[in-house]
Parts: C-alpha cells; sequence; structure tokens
C-alpha cells in the first residue's frame, strides 16, 4: 500500500522543527489578529457608505499574502495545520512500518503522542 506523504518525520526531526513551528503558529495568529481588525474597519467603511479601495485593501491583500506565505511553511514541509486556533499539528511519520501522524499541540512542551490517519486527535496515542 501507498503513503499518502513523501515527508515521515523521525522524532527528532519534528522536535527539532518545535522552535520554528512555535514562531510560525504565533505570527498566523497575530496576522490573523490583524486581518480581523482590517476586515471589520473595510466592513465599517463599506455599511457607512465609503469607498473601501485604498490602503485598507491593500493592507488587507498584504497580510492575506502574509498568512499564505506562512502556511507555505507547513505545506512545503508537509506538515499539517489541524487546527490553527488551538495550535493543533500533525507531523508525518512511520511507525511499525505503519504511516501515521506525530500529534503536537502549541501548549505542550514536547511531542509526546501519534494517531494513525484516520483517527485524528481523539486516537492520540502516547509514544
Amino acid at each position: 500500500m501507498p503513503f499518502h506523504f513523501q515527508k515521515h518525520y523521525s522524532l527528532e526531526e519534528a522536535r527539532a522543527l518545535l522552535p520554528q513551528v512555535r514562531e510560525w503558529l504565533k505570527a498566523l495568529h497575530e496576522l490573523r489578529g490583524r486581518l480581523k481588525q482590517t476586515d471589520e474597519r473595510i466592513a465599517q467603511m463599506i455599511a457607512g457608505g465609503a469607498d473601501a479601495g485604498g490602503s485598507s485593501v491593500n493592507a488587507q491583500v498584504k497580510l492575506l499574502a502574509d498568512v499564505q506565505n506562512l502556511v507555505q511553511e507547513f505545506t512545503r514541509r508537509e506538515i499539517q495545520i489541524k487546527d490553527l486556533e488551538r495550535g493543533l499539528i500533525d507531523f508525518p511519520a512511520i511507525i511499525g512500518g505503519k504511516e501515521v501522524f506525530l500529534c503536537w499541540e502549541q501548549d505542550e512542551d514536547d511531542i509526546e503522542f501519534w494517531h494513525d490517519l484516520e483517527t485524528g486527535y481523539a486516537g492520540r496515542e502516547r509514544l
């Protein structure tokens, strides 16, 4: 049976990426907050009958591009963002010859869990 992912992380490789993953998640949270503010500002301008073009839309487009660039950092490495609010991340891995995910949440100090591709977070087991 073929694997779903080309890249599989050892526990050590995934752990080595955690500092960078934490930085990317922090930046994504900040960008999402700024994007929400910009969206609200544009919505207020439109509701008030004002032209919503110009600097507000340019800021929105730049923020969206920044979000997309950060998400690409995960995508290029085949790291899965399962829940951005919670900072839930899955790293494709091989355990016992089977393709699984190493599972990590941003408030956890280390990667201590894994789960099958199908079971998701509910099927987490300790490494």
